[in-house]
Formats: structure tokens, C-alpha cells, sequence
């Protein structure tokens, strides 16, 4: 069982930048893929980055690449997601997702891969 708790979450200007939290608690916290999605209102969730943490393998949604890092402290189970050059559409409910350990690099930006969800912190871009 792996548990997730986001927190960084807050309002910034367009431009600005933000970064997210996502501490871990689980055995074995070197064999699990975190990523990081989004829902903003009446919409899907949607995949931003993925990082498999076996080997670092890192993926990003099309509409974050560059602009959006996803990266971990180990020591502290932690993974991050530094936000920079951000709009008004990226404005939306972040969650932290873990699997259950053994995803393929395929599999990384699909929701269905990961079992575990944090409570999700939300982010507002404002104009």
C-alpha cells in the first residue's frame, strides 16, 4: 500500500511558476512509477509527467513539455513537479499517482497504470 500526500499548490500570475510536492510512504519506494495528472472543470483528467524511479525514465504530456519537470528526492520519497511558464489552462487539480511497481515505459502517461492517488492540490493560473 502506498500512500501519497501533494502539497505546493497555490494562485500565480501567468509566467509564474510553481512547485509541486508529492511525499510518498510505502515499501520499497525504488520500485514504483509516481506521475503527476490533472483535471481541471468538466474536464478528463490528463496525464503531465511520469518518472519510473528504477531507472529514471521520465514522460511528459505534449502540452507541458518544456516547461514541466518532473524530479524525486529519494532520501526523502519525494517527487516533484516544477511548474514554470504557466498559463490559464494549466489551471486545475493536480494529483500524485503511484503504481504497483512493475510498469512499462509504454504504460507511464496512461491513468489505468496507477493504482494509488493522493487527495490532489489545486492550482490556479490567473490572467
Amino acid at each position: 500500500q502506498v500512500q501519497l500526500a501533494e502539497s505546493g499548490g497555490g494562485l500565480v500570475q501567468v509566467g509564474g511558476s510553481l512547485r509541486l510536492s508529492c511525499a510518498a510512504s510505502g515499501p520499497s519506494f525504488g520500485r514504483y512509477a509516481l506521475a503527476w495528472f490533472r483535471q481541471a472543470p468538466g474536464k478528463e483528467r490528463e496525464f503531465v509527467a511520469a518518472l519510473r524511479l528504477r531507472d529514471d525514465v521520465v514522460r511528459y504530456g505534449d502540452s507541458v513539455k518544456g516547461r514541466f519537470t518532473i524530479s524525486r528526492n529519494s532520501a526523502r520519497n519525494t517527487v516533484y513537479l516544477q511548474m514554470l511558464s504557466l498559463k490559464p489552462e494549466d489551471t486545475a487539480i493536480y494529483y500524485c499517482a503511484s503504481d504497483r511497481g512493475g510498469a512499462i515505459v509504454s504504460s507511464l502517461g496512461t491513468r489505468a497504470t496507477y493504482a494509488y492517488w493522493g487527495q490532489g492540490t489545486q492550482v490556479t493560473v490567473s490572467s
